[in-house]
């Protein structure tokens, strides 16, 4: 399980129940990836992860959330 926490499910809900495909799109990653990051089971690169901030037009910070060694 990744040490990186999101709330990119919530958000997706929160921004007219966008389905992953949607957000998928507006980050140019496949629907598997959005899922995998969903889920914890992979890390986006920096790049993706400030375009999906950019979409629900929050901070990196209110999306991400670093578990630390937990």
């Amino acid at each position: 399980m990744s040490a990186i926490r999101n709330e990119m499910r919530r958000l997706r809900f929160e921004h007219g129940e966008m389905t992953q495909q949607e957000l998928a799109d507006r980050i140019r990653v496949t629907r598997q990836t959005v899922n995998a990051i969903e889920q914890g089971k992979y890390s986006p690169s920096l790049e993706v992860a400030f375009r999906i901030s950019a979409v629900f037009g929050q901070p990196l910070e209110s999306v991400f959330h670093y578990a630390g060694d937990q």
